[in-house]
């Protein structure tokens, strides 16, 4: 007797993939509470040395990544605020629907989400988004970053690992149980 497929639904979530929300909360978490200590403790502009490549130099973030359209007029606000909204919205769906054994997407989507949501609180709260992290070698200088954005380069990392090197193996998976 074949078994019974089970239509789960668009809202079937479950609740082991709780885990994984936390580990947003606590990008966030880290996000919120590095800025507001670079905010109080620095004066904008003004780099403080750390090590011989890295300043912790006080910078707010008009733009998307790397201060993009940072110059545009201010409609940019309001587009770079609904994006990350939608998308924030979309990864929390797909973070609740993720099978048990999966560890590396989820754990990317939950460090995008939380450093999408990271920036959202700021661009919401602040109108710019707080940059602190300043590396640099010699006179070639990477924009100022913060935790948020760090953890959506580290989730975008583990997102590619997992699409090129994970992703046929559990397509190979499947389709052993299937036969």
């Amino acid at each position: 007797m074949p078994k019974a497929q089970s239509n789960k639904g668009l809202f079937q979530f479950y609740p082991h993939n709780l885990i994984w929300l936390g580990l947003s909360v606590l990008a966030i978490i880290l996000d919120q509470w590095t800025k507001w200590i670079a905010s109080t403790h620095l004066n904008y502009a003004d780099p403080v040395p750390v090590l011989p490549f890295l300043n912790w130099t006080l910078l707010h973030n008009y733009g998307a990544a790397f201060s993009f359209l940072s110059d545009a007029g201010g409609w940019q606000h309001y587009l770079f605020t609904g994006l990350a909204g939608i998308v924030s919205i979309i990864f929390v769906f797909w973070l609740m629907r993720m099978p048990k054994h999966n560890i590396i997407l989820p754990a990317a989507i939950a460090l995008i989400l939380g450093g999408a949501l990271g920036n959202l609180i700021d661009r919401m709260t602040l109108g710019y988004v707080v940059d602190f992290i300043h590396v640099y070698y010699q006179n070639h200088h990477f924009p100022a970053f913060n935790i948020a954005d760090s953890a959506i380069t580290l989730g975008t990392i583990l997102l590619l690992i997992d699409t090129f090197f994970l992703e046929k193996k559990r397509i190979q998976r499947a389709e052993v149980k299937h036969d």
